[in-house]
């Protein structure tokens, strides 16, 4: 039997597990929860919290905080120096580095075994049985496997202790089912300079069997167009014939999808969401025809819900287990995980499409929009108008961001936008007006802000040349895969140093 099949078969198994918490997803998150409640018992952290007196979720929610970063952080900081059973009962010696997009500090999150095998590879694998589920003529493992993720070089604590980003943790210990078929090799996927490190991928890509890529949108992109630019070829599948396959996450693909369609043009050609970021694997898109991802739910995570419409931050009262929450609420994602967080309020925002089973769109980040005025502008909101802003113009936007101009006592207040576009549109006052219609038509707050300009103008669109978010970017030092520039900001001081560079090209 030819091992594509052997592959194909072993990821399959999986499926009437998936099943299984599609069907009982309150008894899978029940079982979870409890075992977090024996594992707790064992460490300082539960110690300190007296876990032995806990039975229900409801003495859980009164007795554990509600936690940030910062509170996480001297937990870490003694992890890191070698202490053992804080946080997690088994060893903790690998660190995920996560800049996050709200904050300019980096985050070192605890990576354990358990998380490394039972969630982040877990969710890879489960990605593969649901695209072998979907499409039973796939061909994955008969080539290779183009990883484009954020990755960096590890940084030793001690002889079996390091930190870095997830990406290069998860690469230094794949499976070898997974590393016989990857590409490139470990020495450049592991590089930090990102310019000299696009180079030796597209050279040492270009000439292999590629079937599937894995990667954030953008940097994807910037390496697919470097291929092409190497081979003198026109797209993708004039480089690699047998690709059939983009893994996707990190941002929302909507804006990026006509940009693919250009550069891989391919009916049969398929695209597959996932969400994993440093702190777990949470969603996959399960279904072919549906961009909604499933939540999964054995991956050693128990989840919490706060209504954005409530929330406090840690201060939040209003919090929710899985058999509360409602189709087209707006959450806070708070996460208690098998790498030892407890209680963990992410960051991030969902909101359910579906409840028989579990699905789910990301809209947003808890502190990544804009409400200077009261509009009350998410990521997701601004992702739809920007997607049908391209469509509607021909255009193909690469990055963006925006921020307030707030009233200064004679003028309005209005939306600063900064567009790095691949294909500029036909027009850009259409472009501007269509995305400031489709605002108002996703967003009643926006739109009542907008009427007759009594509250806000019409946005102020500021395109930038290729490149200059990534100069912006690198001018923080956080240029790299895992770091994306924030959709949207509360504040002037993402776009007021993206002006300085465009203006004066300084160092931030």
């Amino acid at each position: 039997m030819p091992f594509n099949s052997i592959f194909a078969w072993v990821m399959k198994k999986r499926i009437h597990q998936i099943d299984l918490f599609r069907k009982y997803p309150f008894e899978v998150q029940e079982e979870v929860f409890n075992r977090f409640l024996e594992f707790g018992a064992q460490t300082e952290y539960g110690k300190k919290f007296d876990f032995c007196s806990l039975s229900t979720y409801e003495s859980f929610k009164e007795k554990i905080p509600l936690q940030e970063y910062e509170d996480v952080k001297p937990w870490v900081d003694r992890l890191m120096a070698g202490e053992q059973g804080l946080l997690w009962p088994m060893d903790t010696k690998w660190f995920a580095k996560s800049s996050g997009t709200t904050s300019s500090r980096s985050k070192l999150i605890p990576v354990t075994k358990e998380s490394l095998m039972d969630c982040h590879y877990k969710g890879g694998k489960d990605l593969l049985a649901m695209y072998y589920h979907n499409h039973p003529n796939g061909r994955l493992y008969s080539g290779k496997h183009l990883a484009v993720g954020g990755s960096a070089e590890i940084n030793h604590l001690s002889e079996d202790s390091y930190f870095g980003d997830l990406s290069a943790i998860i690469v230094k210990n794949l499976p070898w089912w997974a590393e016989i078929r990857r590409v490139p090799t470990k020495e450049i996927t592991l590089m930090s300079e990102w310019v000299d490190k696009i180079d030796r991928m597209a050279e040492s890509t270009a000439t292999q069997d590629v079937h599937s890529i894995a990667g954030v949108p953008s940097w994807t992109m910037v390496l697919a167009n470097r291929v092409l630019e190497i081979t003198g070829k026109s797209n993708l599948k004039e480089v690699w014939p047998n690709l059939e396959l983009f893994m996707h996450g990190g941002v929302n693909f909507d804006p990026y999808r006509a940009q693919f369609k250009e550069l891989i043009p391919d009916n049969s050609m398929n695209y597959i969401e996932a969400y994993n970021a440093s702190e777990g694997f949470f969603g996959i898109q399960d279904l072919a025809d549906s961009n909604d991802m499933l939540l999964m739910l054995d991956y050693g995570i128990f989840y919490e819900f706060i209504p954005m419409s409530s929330y406090k931050g840690k201060g939040s009262t209003e919090i929710c287990s899985i058999e509360n929450v409602e189709v087209g609420v707006n959450y806070a994602l708070v996460i208690t995980t098998n790498g030892g967080l407890w209680r963990y309020i992410l960051g991030d925002t969902i909101k359910f499409t579906s409840t028989i089973p579990y699905r789910f769109k990301v809209t947003g980040r808890v502190k990544s929009f804009i409400n200077a005025f009261g509009e009350e502008l998410i990521v997701e909101n601004a992702e739809c108008a920007i997607a049908q802003a391209c469509n509607a113009t021909n255009a193909v936007v690469r990055d963006f961001t925006a921020s307030p101009i707030f009233m200064d006592g004679k003028s309005k207040g209005a939306h600063e936008w900064c567009i790095e576009f691949v294909h500029y549109p036909k027009d850009i006052n259409r472009f501007s007006r269509i995305l400031d219609e489709v605002l108002r038509k996703v967003n009643s707050d926006y739109d009542a802000k907008r009427y007759k300009d009594m509250v806000l103008q019409f946005p102020k669109i500021n395109t930038v040349e290729n490149g200059t978010l990534d100069t912006w970017l690198e001018s923080i030092g956080r240029l790299g895969g895992q770091n994306k520039v924030p959709r949207l900001s509360n504040d002037r001081q993402i776009v007021e140093q993206i002006l300085l560079v465009i203006s004066k090209n300084v160092v931030i």
